[in-house]
Protein backbone atom coordinates (compact mmCIF):
# COMPACT_ATOMS: atom_id res chain seq x y z
CA UNK A 1 0.00 0.00 0.00
CA UNK A 2 1.37 3.75 -1.25
CA UNK A 3 0.58 5.35 1.90
CA UNK A 4 1.57 9.13 -0.17
CA UNK A 5 -0.80 8.22 -2.95
CA UNK A 6 -3.81 6.61 -1.44
CA UNK A 7 -3.95 8.77 1.78
CA UNK A 8 -1.49 11.70 1.84
CA UNK A 9 -2.36 13.07 -1.64
CA UNK A 10 -6.62 12.89 -2.05
CA UNK A 11 -6.47 14.77 1.61
CA UNK A 12 -4.38 17.34 0.21
CA UNK A 13 -6.89 17.54 -3.15
CA UNK A 14 -9.56 17.40 -0.63
CA UNK A 15 -8.44 20.77 0.95
CA UNK A 16 -7.50 22.99 -2.18
CA UNK A 17 -9.63 21.51 -4.55
CA UNK A 18 -12.89 24.16 -5.22
CA UNK A 19 -15.78 23.83 -4.46
CA UNK A 20 -19.08 23.52 -7.03
CA UNK A 21 -21.69 25.32 -6.70
CA UNK A 22 -24.87 23.22 -7.00
CA UNK A 23 -26.48 23.70 -10.65
CA UNK A 24 -30.11 24.09 -8.90
CA UNK A 25 -29.34 27.16 -6.73
CA UNK A 26 -29.84 29.39 -9.65
CA UNK A 27 -32.48 30.29 -12.72
CA UNK A 28 -31.83 32.14 -15.63
CA UNK A 29 -35.02 33.90 -16.74
CA UNK A 30 -35.55 33.06 -20.80
CA UNK A 31 -37.02 36.52 -21.15
CA UNK A 32 -34.16 38.94 -20.06
CA UNK A 33 -31.52 36.66 -18.89
CA UNK A 34 -31.54 37.42 -15.33
CA UNK A 35 -30.14 35.09 -12.91
CA UNK A 36 -32.38 34.67 -10.01
CA UNK A 37 -31.63 32.89 -6.55
CA UNK A 38 -34.14 30.00 -5.88
CA UNK A 39 -35.44 31.30 -3.15
CA UNK A 40 -36.17 34.57 -3.91
CA UNK A 41 -37.99 33.07 -6.90
CA UNK A 42 -40.29 30.54 -4.66
CA UNK A 43 -40.91 33.76 -2.62
CA UNK A 44 -42.21 35.13 -5.63
CA UNK A 45 -44.33 32.83 -6.85
CA UNK A 46 -42.08 32.04 -9.88
CA UNK A 47 -42.18 34.86 -11.24
CA UNK A 48 -39.26 36.82 -12.48
CA UNK A 49 -38.13 40.18 -10.07
CA UNK A 50 -36.36 42.27 -12.55
CA UNK A 51 -38.90 41.90 -16.05
CA UNK A 52 -42.17 39.83 -14.21
CA UNK A 53 -41.68 36.92 -16.54
CA UNK A 54 -43.82 34.55 -15.23
CA UNK A 55 -42.51 31.31 -15.41
CA UNK A 56 -43.77 27.41 -14.42
CA UNK A 57 -44.94 26.87 -11.15
CA UNK A 58 -45.74 23.24 -10.29
CA UNK A 59 -50.03 22.91 -8.84
CA UNK A 60 -48.51 22.16 -5.06
CA UNK A 61 -46.93 25.17 -4.92
CA UNK A 62 -49.79 27.21 -6.46
CA UNK A 63 -51.78 25.40 -4.45
CA UNK A 64 -49.75 26.12 -1.27
CA UNK A 65 -49.62 29.81 -2.18
CA UNK A 66 -53.14 29.96 -3.31
CA UNK A 67 -55.41 27.90 0.10
CA UNK A 68 -55.40 29.59 3.38
CA UNK A 69 -51.92 28.62 5.25
CA UNK A 70 -51.14 26.59 2.31
CA UNK A 71 -53.48 24.25 3.79
CA UNK A 72 -55.47 21.62 1.00
CA UNK A 73 -56.63 18.05 1.10
CA UNK A 74 -56.04 15.83 -2.17
CA UNK A 75 -58.59 14.73 -3.66
CA UNK A 76 -58.95 10.96 -4.98
CA UNK A 77 -58.56 10.20 -9.05
CA UNK A 78 -60.07 6.80 -9.68
CA UNK A 79 -57.36 4.55 -11.54
CA UNK A 80 -56.70 4.14 -14.88
CA UNK A 81 -54.97 1.34 -17.64
CA UNK A 82 -52.06 1.92 -17.53
CA UNK A 83 -50.75 1.40 -21.18
CA UNK A 84 -54.24 0.79 -23.19
CA UNK A 85 -52.90 0.52 -26.54
CA UNK A 86 -49.06 -0.94 -25.81
CA UNK A 87 -47.63 1.85 -27.38
CA UNK A 88 -44.41 2.29 -28.17
CA UNK A 89 -41.94 5.10 -30.13
CA UNK A 90 -38.29 5.78 -29.13
CA UNK A 91 -39.43 4.17 -25.42
CA UNK A 92 -42.25 2.50 -24.02
CA UNK A 93 -45.39 4.65 -22.62
CA UNK A 94 -44.59 2.99 -19.65
CA UNK A 95 -41.28 3.77 -18.99
CA UNK A 96 -42.16 7.53 -20.26
CA UNK A 97 -44.47 7.51 -17.46
CA UNK A 98 -42.07 6.26 -14.85
CA UNK A 99 -39.13 8.60 -15.75
CA UNK A 100 -42.01 11.67 -15.36
CA UNK A 101 -43.29 10.41 -12.21
CA UNK A 102 -39.40 10.15 -10.78
CA UNK A 103 -38.85 13.77 -12.38
CA UNK A 104 -42.22 15.55 -10.34
CA UNK A 105 -42.73 13.34 -7.85
CA UNK A 106 -46.51 13.50 -9.16
CA UNK A 107 -48.44 10.18 -10.53
CA UNK A 108 -49.85 12.13 -13.44
CA UNK A 109 -50.65 15.48 -15.20
CA UNK A 110 -52.87 16.85 -13.07
CA UNK A 111 -53.39 17.41 -9.24
CA UNK A 112 -56.75 18.08 -7.89
CA UNK A 113 -57.78 19.25 -4.38
CA UNK A 114 -60.27 21.45 -1.84
CA UNK A 115 -59.41 23.80 0.92
CA UNK A 116 -60.05 27.41 2.05
CA UNK A 117 -59.37 30.59 0.11
CA UNK A 118 -59.63 33.60 1.71
CA UNK A 119 -62.50 31.66 3.68
CA UNK A 120 -64.22 30.72 0.84
CA UNK A 121 -64.41 26.90 0.28
CA UNK A 122 -63.72 25.87 -3.21
CA UNK A 123 -62.36 22.35 -5.21
CA UNK A 124 -59.61 23.14 -7.94
CA UNK A 125 -57.72 21.14 -10.06
CA UNK A 126 -54.43 22.15 -11.60
CA UNK A 127 -52.47 20.71 -14.58
CA UNK A 128 -48.49 20.04 -13.97
CA UNK A 129 -46.42 21.11 -17.65
CA UNK A 130 -43.47 19.52 -16.25
CA UNK A 131 -45.79 16.44 -17.11
CA UNK A 132 -44.99 15.29 -20.52
CA UNK A 133 -46.08 18.40 -21.09
CA UNK A 134 -49.25 18.56 -18.92
CA UNK A 135 -50.64 15.79 -21.67
CA UNK A 136 -54.32 15.28 -21.57
CA UNK A 137 -54.61 11.23 -21.50
CA UNK A 138 -57.39 9.31 -19.29
CA UNK A 139 -56.09 10.19 -15.81
CA UNK A 140 -56.20 13.65 -16.22
CA UNK A 141 -59.93 13.04 -17.48
CA UNK A 142 -60.83 11.14 -14.62
CA UNK A 143 -59.30 13.58 -12.38
CA UNK A 144 -61.19 16.64 -13.78
CA UNK A 145 -64.18 14.55 -13.64
CA UNK A 146 -63.13 13.43 -9.66
CA UNK A 147 -62.75 17.78 -9.08
CA UNK A 148 -66.16 18.61 -10.65
CA UNK A 149 -68.37 15.70 -8.57
CA UNK A 150 -66.33 16.54 -5.19
CA UNK A 151 -67.43 20.55 -6.13
CA UNK A 152 -71.09 19.36 -6.60
CA UNK A 153 -71.16 17.07 -3.39
CA UNK A 154 -69.73 19.68 -1.31
CA UNK A 155 -71.73 22.46 -3.17
CA UNK A 156 -68.33 24.66 -4.01
CA UNK A 157 -67.13 26.62 -6.65
CA UNK A 158 -64.16 24.60 -9.11
CA UNK A 159 -61.60 26.74 -9.90
CA UNK A 160 -59.63 24.74 -12.80
CA UNK A 161 -56.00 26.25 -14.03
CA UNK A 162 -55.28 24.70 -17.29
CA UNK A 163 -51.11 24.20 -18.92
CA UNK A 164 -50.86 21.53 -21.46
CA UNK A 165 -49.35 20.94 -24.85
CA UNK A 166 -52.65 18.92 -26.03
CA UNK A 167 -54.06 15.50 -25.96
CA UNK A 168 -51.44 12.79 -25.15
CA UNK A 169 -50.71 10.92 -28.38
CA UNK A 170 -50.19 7.56 -26.54
CA UNK A 171 -53.34 7.09 -25.76
CA UNK A 172 -54.48 7.87 -28.74
CA UNK A 173 -58.29 8.44 -29.43
CA UNK A 174 -59.21 7.65 -25.72
CA UNK A 175 -57.15 11.06 -25.06
CA UNK A 176 -59.17 12.86 -27.41
CA UNK A 177 -62.47 11.40 -25.88
CA UNK A 178 -61.52 13.17 -22.55
CA UNK A 179 -62.50 16.26 -24.70
CA UNK A 180 -66.63 15.31 -24.73
CA UNK A 181 -65.98 13.64 -21.10
CA UNK A 182 -65.23 16.99 -19.44
CA UNK A 183 -67.49 19.21 -21.21
CA UNK A 184 -70.41 16.92 -19.98
CA UNK A 185 -69.10 17.40 -16.76
CA UNK A 186 -68.96 21.28 -16.70
CA UNK A 187 -72.39 20.89 -17.64
CA UNK A 188 -73.00 19.09 -14.74
CA UNK A 189 -71.84 22.01 -12.30
CA UNK A 190 -73.99 24.31 -14.59
CA UNK A 191 -76.69 22.13 -13.93
CA UNK A 192 -75.99 22.53 -10.22
CA UNK A 193 -75.98 25.94 -10.12
CA UNK A 194 -71.90 26.61 -9.18
CA UNK A 195 -69.50 28.60 -10.68
CA UNK A 196 -66.37 27.23 -12.77
CA UNK A 197 -63.58 29.41 -13.33
CA UNK A 198 -60.93 28.99 -15.47
CA UNK A 199 -57.24 30.20 -15.09
CA UNK A 200 -55.45 29.89 -18.19
CA UNK A 201 -51.69 29.25 -17.87
CA UNK A 202 -48.56 29.33 -19.91
CA UNK A 203 -49.30 27.46 -22.34
CA UNK A 204 -52.78 25.92 -22.62
CA UNK A 205 -53.22 24.86 -26.34
CA UNK A 206 -54.24 22.04 -28.07
CA UNK A 207 -57.81 19.72 -27.04
CA UNK A 208 -57.26 21.76 -23.90
CA UNK A 209 -58.47 24.57 -24.96
CA UNK A 210 -60.97 22.95 -27.39
CA UNK A 211 -62.64 21.64 -23.97
CA UNK A 212 -62.64 22.73 -20.94
CA UNK A 213 -59.99 25.42 -20.40
CA UNK A 214 -62.83 28.06 -22.74
CA UNK A 215 -66.18 27.06 -20.92
CA UNK A 216 -65.41 28.91 -17.76
CA UNK A 217 -68.01 31.00 -16.48
CA UNK A 218 -65.19 33.27 -16.26
CA UNK A 219 -61.86 33.37 -18.03
CA UNK A 220 -58.68 34.93 -16.27
CA UNK A 221 -55.04 34.53 -17.76
CA UNK A 222 -51.75 35.36 -16.62
CA UNK A 223 -49.69 37.87 -18.50
CA UNK A 224 -48.31 36.74 -21.65
CA UNK A 225 -49.60 33.10 -21.69
CA UNK A 226 -49.83 30.98 -25.05
CA UNK A 227 -53.47 30.43 -25.91
CA UNK A 228 -54.55 28.55 -28.69
CA UNK A 229 -55.40 25.48 -30.74
CA UNK A 230 -52.72 25.11 -32.80
CA UNK A 231 -49.39 27.33 -32.37
CA UNK A 232 -48.35 30.31 -34.22
CA UNK A 233 -45.49 28.32 -36.16
CA UNK A 234 -47.81 25.98 -37.58
CA UNK A 235 -50.55 29.10 -38.07
CA UNK A 236 -47.85 31.12 -40.73
CA UNK A 237 -46.34 27.86 -42.20
CA UNK A 238 -50.45 26.97 -43.27
CA UNK A 239 -51.13 30.48 -44.16
CA UNK A 240 -47.78 31.82 -45.42
CA UNK A 241 -48.26 34.87 -43.98
CA UNK A 242 -46.51 36.65 -41.19
CA UNK A 243 -49.14 37.02 -38.23
CA UNK A 244 -49.59 39.99 -35.72
CA UNK A 245 -47.23 40.87 -32.74
CA UNK A 246 -48.30 39.41 -29.82
CA UNK A 247 -50.47 36.62 -31.77
CA UNK A 248 -52.33 34.16 -29.51
CA UNK A 249 -51.10 35.48 -26.36
CA UNK A 250 -53.05 36.45 -23.87
CA UNK A 251 -52.91 40.32 -23.55
CA UNK A 252 -54.03 40.12 -27.58
CA UNK A 253 -56.93 37.64 -26.58
CA UNK A 254 -58.26 39.94 -24.04
CA UNK A 255 -58.81 42.62 -26.64
CA UNK A 256 -60.66 40.94 -28.50
CA UNK A 257 -63.18 39.44 -26.46
CA UNK A 258 -61.68 35.84 -25.84
CA UNK A 259 -60.75 36.50 -22.34
CA UNK A 260 -62.26 38.59 -19.13
CA UNK A 261 -59.40 39.18 -17.06
CA UNK A 262 -55.02 38.94 -17.24
CA UNK A 263 -54.17 38.87 -13.80
CA UNK A 264 -50.27 38.86 -12.27
CA UNK A 265 -50.08 35.73 -10.53
CA UNK A 266 -49.42 37.29 -6.97
CA UNK A 267 -52.62 39.11 -7.29
CA UNK A 268 -54.29 35.70 -8.52
CA UNK A 269 -56.05 34.94 -5.04
CA UNK A 270 -57.46 37.75 -4.34
CA UNK A 271 -58.98 38.03 -7.68
CA UNK A 272 -60.13 34.70 -7.39
CA UNK A 273 -61.73 35.24 -4.34
CA UNK A 274 -63.33 38.36 -4.75
CA UNK A 275 -64.83 36.86 -7.62
CA UNK A 276 -66.34 33.71 -6.12
CA UNK A 277 -67.50 35.43 -3.39
CA UNK A 278 -69.74 37.96 -5.69
CA UNK A 279 -70.88 34.58 -7.78
CA UNK A 280 -71.88 33.23 -4.86
CA UNK A 281 -73.71 35.96 -3.24
CA UNK A 282 -71.77 36.31 0.21
CA UNK A 283 -69.90 38.96 2.03
CA UNK A 284 -66.38 40.97 0.82
CA UNK A 285 -63.82 38.59 2.51
CA UNK A 286 -62.32 39.64 5.85
CA UNK A 287 -58.58 41.33 4.49
CA UNK A 288 -57.21 40.71 8.09
CA UNK A 289 -58.50 39.61 11.41
CA UNK A 290 -58.13 41.77 14.68
CA UNK A 291 -55.47 40.38 17.33
CA UNK A 292 -56.67 38.81 19.91
CA UNK A 293 -57.90 40.94 23.15
CA UNK A 294 -55.09 41.57 26.07
CA UNK A 295 -55.61 42.22 29.35
CA UNK A 296 -58.28 44.15 30.61
CA UNK A 297 -57.20 47.61 31.94
CA UNK A 298 -58.99 49.00 34.94
CA UNK A 299 -60.16 52.36 34.60
CA UNK A 300 -59.84 54.47 37.72
CA UNK A 301 -63.18 55.28 39.91
CA UNK A 302 -65.32 58.05 39.04
CA UNK A 303 -64.74 59.51 43.08
CA UNK A 304 -60.58 58.87 42.61
CA UNK A 305 -60.79 60.99 39.17
CA UNK A 306 -62.85 63.80 40.58
CA UNK A 307 -60.52 64.01 43.68
CA UNK A 308 -57.36 63.91 41.59
CA UNK A 309 -58.48 66.51 38.98
CA UNK A 310 -58.25 69.83 41.60
CA UNK A 311 -54.96 68.04 43.34
CA UNK A 312 -53.26 68.25 39.83
CA UNK A 313 -54.46 71.88 39.07
CA UNK A 314 -53.03 72.77 42.55
CA UNK A 315 -49.51 70.56 42.52
CA UNK A 316 -50.72 68.45 45.20
CA UNK A 317 -51.41 64.75 45.68
CA UNK A 318 -54.74 63.60 46.78
CA UNK A 319 -54.96 61.45 49.95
Amino acid sequence: MNWISNYVRPKINSLFSRQDTPDNLWTKCKECGSMLFHRELADNLNVCTNCDHHMHITPRARFGALFDGGIFTEVEVPAVVEDPLKFRDQKKYPDRMKAAQKATGEKDAMLVAEGEMGRTPIVAAAQDFSFMGGSMGMYVGNAFIAGVERAIELKRPFVMFSAAGGARMQEGILSLMQMPRTTVAIEMLKEANLPYIVVLTHPTTGGVTASYAMLGDVQIAEPNALICFAGPRVIEQTIREKLPEGFQRAEYLLDHGMLDRVTHRSKMKDELVTILRMLGGLPPAVVADLPAPTEAIELPAPEAAEAEAPAKKSGKKAK
